[in-house]
């Protein structure tokens, strides 16, 4: 399969959104911590998906893997994880990017609140970015899609581990596996909350 140019031209235009996105958010962050001594996240991952991964799946989709379908029907070509402290420090990142003039929220999924039937917590968004580059539709400014996964350093651990666990084949006891992982999943929520009340306590006293 050539997947040199699934991105076509635009493959440095999603790198330099990229690197503002982040640049923002850790803007924001640094000016926080300055103010208040803490931070609103403590470390964030952020790609560009390889051109074969985004190849594989425009396949795995049904679609040619071509620029249009690889910037358009997909959204995901632009990925960060944004990693916190606390659930107040999620929601707070989801306000800030909300507040962002450039940004429109597409689709917003709040798995903290509502969890997967596994145990799966997170906050996911996708969002559509207008930049001063051109677009796969010839727009100029143009618009990129990204998502982003917001969630606490517990939430990361147990996903990290669970994401481990579905790619390994032929896992002995895995029914047993699965049970205890919702469990840990339940232990970890109720810690995240424990852990915001004592954050609570503490600023009020």
């Amino acid at each position: 399969m050539d997947t040199v140019n699934v991105y076509g031209e635009y493959r440095d235009n999603l790198q330099s959104i990229l690197d503002e996105i982040v640049g923002r958010i850790e803007s924001h962050n640094d000016e926080f911590f300055k103010k208040t001594g803490d931070k609103l996240h403590e470390h964030l991952i952020a790609r560009v998906k390889s051109e074969e991964s985004m190849a594989e799946k425009c396949v795995r989709r049904g679609f040619e893997p071509t620029p249009y379908n690889a910037l358009h029907e997909l959204t995901d070509s632009i990925g960060i994880r944004i990693v916190c402290s606390f659930v107040d420090d999620v929601y707070e990142n989801v306000r800030l990017l909300k507040s962002y003039p450039d940004i429109e929220v597409m689709i917003e999924k709040d798995y903290i609140k509502h969890a997967k039937p596994n145990g799966y917590r997170s906050y996911h968004m996708i969002i559509k970015v207008k930049t001063p580059f051109e677009d796969v539709l010839g727009n100029t400014p143009g618009e990129y899609f990204a998502e982003i996964q917001l969630r606490t350093i517990a939430m990361d651990s147990w996903a990290s581990l669970e994401h481990k666990m579905k790619y390994k084949k032929n896992i002995p006891n895995s029914d047993l596996i699965v049970a205890e992982l919702k469990r840990c999943a339940d232990e970890l929520a109720a810690c995240d909350v424990s852990m915001q009340t004592i954050r609570n306590l503490i600023k009020e006293g």
